[in-house]
């Protein structure tokens, strides 16, 4: 048989053992006052009457009974068996445990006990065995109301009757965060501060009772709490969480605490506008900080951020840079001295040194206050003024001086106020459109001069190259026209000596023949002679006659050769002393220039003057005049030679 068949068949034995154990528990509990607490629960007494005795009755002011009075008791029954809890006498209620989870904290509210002291808003700490002991509470002194200790993660036997347990999670704070504390009990801050001072021995605040007893003030801390997780009673303490302050590269911070000591000024008698403090006093820390993250309190202290690179500020419409301390900066409108208005745009780099940042927040409080107080009109007022001195084609071509000398005022203006002036950079100007009209047309017409006199000059150039050109190219004619007519006038000389040449030879081969024949004559003569007188002396005759013919035929021949010479050459002599020295040159040059052909005068000739006498023209005419006078030195020199 199985379990349900047995079910359906003898459920009413099971009804009736369920009918007499709950009647035995009853009987158990009227007659024997049994009470059994489970392992998981708590038994909560209340008693009902007391007949008789000075204790029947709770104190004025009480709710919780801790004597033996009537009403809830302060003890409770543990797990467990108990005798004697007559039903008629008391009420026992079973509750579970208190359990606190992991990561949670129990915040307990005592509804019984002392009175809270005036000023306090939470009850103090008394030995109670984490709120488990409600008699030992009471007894010890414990306060009504809420209480600065909790309990933490696990499971508790709290009377409900005296407390009230609210779970709440614990205090986290985040990486690269900071915990700001606001405590809620403690003495009053001391007048003139805005929080309190520091204490010790509390372990950041999560023993709020060792804080209270130290001292500790309610209200702002200067204490902050760093990253992690803490058991905070948020009764006692508030945590607002920030992120940590950072100082960038190429940046100092510079600490400014509200609370401490009015600390002693450390920058001298020679600075006069404010006080410049050690660290941990009230005022403008003389130490900045430096790159870094810092968990600062932003309540008490405050960090100016002051950059120690190059600093670039733009007196622009359209240009900001990325500090966006030159945002409100805008183009400097000025009016020259000629009543024109102008823009202009502006560029100044400044240098804040690292340890001049705290004189500067000193002074001015943060830098855009230094440029609204001191660059914005320093500048400003430079160049209105400098251009009131100057009217504006002045000032657009005096532009690099004047950028120097607002470069040297504002280096010396600056030093007064520790920044350094690194340089001062006029950008565009724009002058008005009118004006700008005028210097445009002016300038274009001042090029457009230059322009024409560079052609000028490149035409001039031209002409100068192309008639050197043709100066050369007729050279090569000029030269072979020389060549021509010094080779006609050497021929000439060559002929010339060429007959002179002949005679001699001539008239020696002449008077050679006839020595020789007659030599022979006279031999034959000589041999003859023994043969015949008669016809020796016939002989004699006949050969002294033939050579006397001989020899005047050669004289004849060589004296008509010469003839022949020296007539051409006084024929040359009488045309030299009929036509001249020059005209006879010409002549003879133009006669080999026909002869041969020569090309004298190119085939294109560039007249400069377009007239009819140009300046090549003479050149030529000079040139072969030189020619001609070469030549007629050369054939007297020849002629005083053949003189000779």
């Amino acid at each position: 048989m199985s379990f349900t068949d047995f079910l359906a068949h003898y459920w009413w034995v099971l009804a009736l053992i369920a009918v007499f154990a709950i009647f035995f528990k009853v009987v158990l509990r009227v007659f024997f006052g049994m009470v059994v607490v489970p392992e998981n629960r708590i038994g909560l007494v209340t008693k009902k009457f007391v007949l008789y005795g000075a204790d029947r009755s709770l104190p004025d002011g009480r709710i919780i009974a801790t004597k033996g009075e009537a009403g809830f008791q302060a003890k409770t029954l543990a797990p467990g068996l108990y005798w004697n809890m007559w039903i008629w006498k008391y009420s026992i209620d079973m509750i579970p445990f208190t359990i606190i989870p992991e990561g949670k904290i129990g915040l307990v509210l005592a509804k019984d006990g002392n009175e809270i002291p005036t000023g306090r808003i939470l009850a103090r700490k008394v030995d109670c065995d984490n709120f488990q002991d409600a008699e030992k509470f009471l007894n010890n002194g414990g306060q009504r109301g809420r209480q600065t200790a909790f309990i933490t993660a696990g499971s508790y036997r709290i009377n409900n009757f005296l407390f009230d347990i609210a779970i709440t999670d614990q205090v986290k704070i985040n990486e690269s965060r900071v915990g700001i504390v606001t405590t809620l009990d403690g003495d009053p801050i001391p007048q003139g501060q805005i929080a309190g001072k520091d204490v010790a021995g509390h372990n950041n605040f999560q023993d709020i009772d060792a804080f209270l007893n130290a001292g500790g003030t309610r209200g702002l801390q200067p204490q902050v709490i760093l990253a992690g997780s803490y058991y905070i009673n948020p009764w006692a303490v508030q945590i607002e969480e920030r992120v940590m302050t950072e100082v960038p590269i190429g940046h100092v911070g510079v600490v400014i605490s509200y609370i401490g000591d009015d600390g002693q000024d450390v920058t001298g008698e020679n600075f006069k506008h404010g006080n410049i403090v050690r660290k941990g006093f009230r005022g403008v820390w003389n130490d900045p900080l430096g790159p870094g993250k810092y968990p600062i309190n932003i309540y008490t202290m405050k960090v100016e951020l002051v950059p120690t690179t190059n600093l670039v500020l733009n007196w622009a419409n359209a240009r900001s840079e990325a500090h966006a301390l030159d945002k409100n900066l805008c183009t400097i409108t000025v009016r020259s001295k000629d009543g024109f208005p102008f823009n202009l745009d502006v560029a100044q780099i400044i240098h804040v040194p690292a340890n001049e940042a705290p004189k500067v927040i000193a002074r001015f409080g943060s830098m855009n206050n230094l440029v609204s107080q001191v660059l914005e009109p320093t500048i400003g007022n430079y160049f209105r003024n400098s251009a009131q001195d100057s009217d504006v084609i002045n000032f657009l071509t005096s532009r690099k001086e004047r950028q120097d000398a607002a470069k040297q005022h504002i280096k010396l203006v600056l030093d007064e106020y520790n920044v350094n002036a690194v340089d001062t950079l006029i950008g565009d100007i724009v002058p008005p459109e009118a004006l700008m009209k005028t210097l445009t047309d002016r300038k274009i017409a001042e090029e457009q001069q230059k322009t024409y006199q560079t052609q000028k000059i490149a035409q001039e150039q031209r002409q100068g190259v192309e008639k050197e050109t043709a100066i050369a190219d007729m050279q090569k004619e000029i030269v072979k026209a020389q060549q021509s007519v010094e080779i006609a006038q050497r021929t000439a000389d060559a002929a010339v000596k060429k007959a002179e040449g002949d005679a001699t030879s001539l008239k020696l081969q002449v008077n050679a023949e006839a020595q020789a024949t007659k030599m022979r004559a006279d031999a034959e003569s000589e041999a003859t002679k023994l043969r015949a007188g008669a016809q020796a002396e016939s002989t004699r005759l006949n050969a002294s006659a033939e050579a006397e013919k001989i020899a005047k035929t050669g004289n004849a021949e060589a004296e008509k050769i010469l003839a022949i010479g020296k007539s051409t050459a006084e024929a040359y002599e009488l045309q030299v002393k009929a036509m001249g020295d020059d005209n006879f040159t010409r002549y003879k040059i133009t006669e080999e220039i026909g002869r041969n052909n020569i090309k004298v005068i190119p085939e294109i000739l560039i007249n400069g003057n377009g007239g009819t006498e140009s300046p090549i023209g003479g050149l030529l005419g000079l040139k072969m005049m030189e020619m001609m006078d070469a030549n007629k030195k050369t054939n007297n020199n020849d002629k005083h030679d053949q003189a000779n």
